[in-house]
């Protein structure tokens, strides 16, 4: 059996369709099911069971044997949670202890790391284990992942295979319910539906301009077809950086948008929230090598080329994955 937590969320969800695509049915999904939300994110997913996410660690406790591999995506993902207590119970406690378990029974994990630990990149976008104790997060979420991260490098003992990915900007189906954090895909295209414009953040940094910020998107097709990967790879355990390898711009993802929309651009600027501007990463991208190393060879969606599938496959239709 294969579990998978956050399975009623975003990209938790996306990776039981991939399973589900792949013939794995003997799936134990585990989330907080009480957000009404989310249900279809999950209605039409086949699974074994779903298990609440304050039962899975007693349940692992005493049918460890049943279980066969883990993919632990469940995490409080708000980047601008600054309730500490918060996310080390879910982010750290839950993840170290579900770790624990998977060392003491020998059973291999995939658990979700993030971009968010590399604050704004003065050491690079390097998943070398040798330079993570120098990462320097810009918020509590990204502390957050980067404590479990440093918590895993330092254990004496763990899992025959464990690899901690580290998700750059994700979008793409069933991210329906995440509001604020949403992608700016989704958030561009209600705007344009709306409006006829897209809004984007301005620069508040000089070496930038308005639009001009960079980001390393990746599609979600794209995540849990390397999540995926993994899962049967098993060979090199450790931290790996899953983005496209190229920083875009998000100038280049609203006019993606309105392409995939069959409508001539119109993008105005509005002045980044303030609770944000000074924790903005104005420039991210992944270096992907070690993930090639691990055999992962398929080419990844570019920016243009997810964005007008998600808009005109998912969006347009309000599919789910």
């Amino acid at each position: 059996m294969i579990v998978v937590t956050g399975a009623a969320g975003f990209i938790g969800s996306c990776m039981v369709a991939k399973l589900n695509k792949e013939g794995y049915t003997d799936l134990l999904l585990v989330d907080d099911f009480s957000h009404a939300d989310k249900i279809k994110n999950y209605a039409d997913k086949k699974y074994v069971a779903l298990i609440e996410r304050s039962l899975f660690l007693d349940y692992f406790k005493t049918n460890y044997a049943k279980i066969d591999f883990v993919i632990h995506l469940g995490a409080r993902t708000n980047t601008a949670e600054f309730d500490t207590a918060l996310l080390h119970e879910l982010n750290v406690s839950y993840t170290q202890q579900l770790f624990a378990l998977c060392t003491q029974h020998n059973i291999g994990i995939i658990y979700a790391s993030s971009a968010a630990t590399y604050g704004i990149g003065e050491h690079g976008y390097d998943d070398d284990h040798s330079k993570v104790h120098q990462l320097v997060p810009l918020n509590p979420y990204g502390d957050s992942k980067q404590e479990v991260d440093e918590w895993v490098l330092a254990q004496a003992h763990k899992p025959y295979y464990w690899a901690g990915v580290k998700f750059f900007n994700v979008y793409g189906p069933n991210e329906y319910h995440k509001g604020r954090m949403a992608s700016v895909i989704m958030h561009s295209y209600n705007q344009i539906k709306t409006s006829g414009e897209a809004k984007l953040f301005r620069s508040h940094n000089p070496n930038y301009r308005d639009g001009g910020q960079l980001r390393d998107f990746v599609y979600v097709l794209d995540v849990v077809n390397v999540l995926y990967h993994l899962m049967h790879y098993r060979k090199k355990s450790g931290l790996y950086n899953l983005g496209t390898g190229k920083a875009e711009s998000f100038v280049t993802l609203a006019t993606s948008v309105f392409k995939a929309l069959n409508i001539k651009p119109n993008i105005s600027y509005i002045d980044t929230p303030i609770d944000i501007r000074e924790k903005y990463q104005y420039y991210t991208q992944a270096n992907i090598s070690k993930l090639r190393t691990a055999n992962y060879l398929q080419p990844f969606y570019s920016l243009e080329q997810g964005t007008i599938h998600y808009v005109q496959q998912y969006l347009m239709q309000n599919n789910y994955m």
